[in-house]
């Protein structure tokens, strides 16, 4: 009976000890956070123009990527904004691409419907699951010169109040990066 008793004081302060611990709950903003500091993964895909494109390609540069498809609302929404930064940016060593599960024909014609100034790196659905960096569509990725990701959120917009104080972060940590990289 004494082990019993004893057993039930250990389980009721174990219980009791699991409560008073904080619980994270895993969300897209979790997600992304733990994303900092991870190597951007080895991935190839093609390009509109049908060229071979592989992750090797972006090592010792800063990039944005910018998960997207053709059919995704949000995705076309921050488009405009997106291309306003890749104006901004022009010539600072930085370099912006998109990456989609759309076949490099359909995002090339998309392209040419609605303007978006990012290089385009068709991928399959499987591809970018593997690559376990976006959760969601769409979903934008800050990578150090380094291989590393600084930063990662989903929609960006310095115009939508939702998404502004992110966006805000997401360009000030691009910003210090390129100034970094001209050390």
């Amino acid at each position: 009976m004494k082990f019993l008793s004893l057993f039930f004081f250990l389980l009721l302060g174990a219980v009791v000890n699991a409560q008073e611990s904080p619980v994270k709950w895993a969300t897209q903003e979790t997600f992304f956070e733990e994303l900092a500091g991870r190597t951007l993964p080895v991935f190839e895909g093609t390009t509109t123009g049908g060229k071979k494109f592989s992750a090797k390609q972006l090592e010792g540069e800063v990039v944005v990527i910018n998960f997207w498809f053709e059919n995704c609302p949000p995705c076309i929404d921050e488009m405009p904004e997106l291309n306003k930064l890749v104006a901004k940016y022009a010539g600072k060593n930085v370099r912006f691409i998109g990456i989609t599960h759309d076949l490099p024909r359909k995002a090339k014609n998309f392209q040419k419907r609605i303007p978006y100034h990012y290089q385009i790196i068709s991928l399959t659905n499987k591809e970018i699951s593997k690559l376990n960096i976006n959760h969601g569509f769409p979903s934008n990725i800050l990578v150090g010169r380094d291989g590393k990701i600084l930063f990662a959120m989903a929609n960006f917009s310095l115009i939508d109040q939702e998404f502004k104080a992110k966006s805000i972060t997401f360009e000030s940590k691009l910003h210090t990066e390129i100034k970094n990289f001209k050390r």
